[in-house]
Order: C-alpha cells, then structure tokens, then sequence
C-alpha cells in the first residue's frame, strides 16, 4: 500500500518533523531523515521506504545522544558502543555511527589514550602500569597504549615517584629500615612504576639508617608487640617478641641490644 505525504510539520524540538500520511500522523524524521530522503509534501511512500525512515530516524537519534555522550568529554570506541548497546542501539547502526564519528574525527582512540596518560602523568600519582590496566578496561588495544605511554617520560615518572616515595618515607619513620625500604618499593610498585623506574627513585633518595630514629621505631614496635603478647609467660613472650621484631625488619643485633637495655 502507498500513502502520500501530506503535511510536514516542524515540532517545537528544533531539528525534529512530523510526517502526515493522507491527512493523519503519522511519524516523526529528523532534519537529516527529511533531507537524506528528499521528502516533501506530496511524495509517495511504499511500506518498506515508511519502514527504512523509521529505522533512519531511531539511528539519528542513537547517533544525536552519541554526540551529546561525547560532549562532556572525550571517549573511547568501547565506551561509545557500550553506552549505544544500553540504549537498545542495534548492532548495525553501532557500527555505522562509531564509523560516521571516526569520519568526523570525533572517535579517536590514539588520541583519547594520549590525552588520558598526559592527564595521569600530570594530575595523578599513577604510573605506566595502572594507567596501562585503565586504557584496557576503556577498550584500548595494547598497540595505541604503548604509543600513547610515549607522552609519560622516564624522567616524570622518576619524578612523580620521588614525590610518592618522600611522602611515604615521612609517614613511615616508625617501622625498621629494612621494612621502610621494602614497603616503599611495594608500595611504588603498587602503583604503577616498573623496577626501573624504582631502582632510580632509590638511588636518588638514598635512604641512610638512622640510628637514633631506627631504635625509637623498634621500642615503639616492641612496646605494642609486648602488650599483645601479655598472655604468655615471660620466656615465650620474649621468644615471641624477637620473632615479630624480627619479621618487622629489625636485626637480631637490634633487638638483642634493645632486650639488654630493657633487661638492665
């Protein structure tokens, strides 16, 4: 069955048009639809063309919330799908419109990872290896990720990490020096930052035991290990004591000289 168009209405929504087939309502185009298929009052519309403007029309709109998706800030082709596919976008019109916003260069994953690790290198404490793990979850290959770590120099990353590690090494004067040393490693690591980035950070902290400092952090250790400890008699208290001292970094000639002292 063929029907006529005979009123074109513009809505009160700028760019949106009611179409009117032999006098009544009957669907609404977008501005795109309406010029894409030349439609003016008077023309002819088959079943299947009523169809394929319908299906133009839904396509418009997942492609209209796919720009405003993009306006707030820049994403990536995951992304874009991921939000299309909850909108109930076919699988069809996804491909199209994430192929019409790369045309418009509006879809750039290489540059969305170069933005993302300039940002994190810049605002954040995170390095390569977490940044890597965050482009992964947001759909960038490794290959983009890669070429986009490029923008975090070796040099701002020791950076970053000295700024990392000063503040853990102030927070952390109460633990032994060994245990310092390997937390802080631990904890750059944590973070993102390879061994060698790491092995760079220490070199240029070079972290001296202090003596005075290192025997407040193993009475202080001691006191609470003790107090947790008071259940036991004393030989297996002592016992016991040494062995946390002991996995908490300190050396044995530490705590046996801490344990005179005490004794004395």
């Amino acid at each position: 069955m063929v029907k006529k168009i005979t009123s074109i209405a513009a809505q009160k929504k700028p760019g949106r048009f009611n179409i009117f087939l032999d006098g009544q309502y009957a669907f609404p185009v977008s501005e795109n639809v309406l010029i894409k298929y030349r439609l003016t009052k008077g023309m002819e519309l088959t079943e299947d063309l009523i169809t394929a403007l319908k299906q133009a029309d839904l396509q418009a709109k997942a492609y209209n919330k796919a720009l405003d998706y993009l306006s707030y800030q820049l994403r990536t082709e995951k992304e874009i799908s991921t939000y299309l596919k909850k909108l109930a976008t076919p699988a069809d019109d996804i491909a199209d419109i994430i192929a019409k916003l790369h045309e418009l260069n509006l879809l750039d994953d290489l540059a969305y990872a170069k933005s993302y690790v300039r940002t994190s290198a810049n605002t954040t404490d995170k390095g390569p290896f977490v940044i890597t793990q965050k482009l992964k979850q947001k759909g960038v290959s490794q290959a983009l990720i890669t070429e986009a770590l490029t923008e975090f120099s070796l040099e701002q990353q020791v950076q970053n990490a000295v700024k990392i590690a000063q503040k853990f090494v102030a927070k952390n004067s109460s633990i032994s020096f060994q245990a310092l040393k390997t937390k802080l490693q631990q904890r750059l690591a944590t973070k993102g930052f390879s061994s060698e980035v790491i092995s760079l950070v220490m070199d240029e902290l070079q972290l001296t035991k202090d003596e005075d400092q290192q025997a407040e952090a193993l009475k202080k250790q001691a006191q609470k290990i003790w107090r947790r400890y008071q259940r036991f008699d004393e030989p297996e208290r002592s016992f016991k004591l040494k062995q946390a001292l002991y996995r908490k970094g300190f050396s044995l000639t530490e705590i046996e000289s801490y344990l005179q002292e005490l004794a004395e």
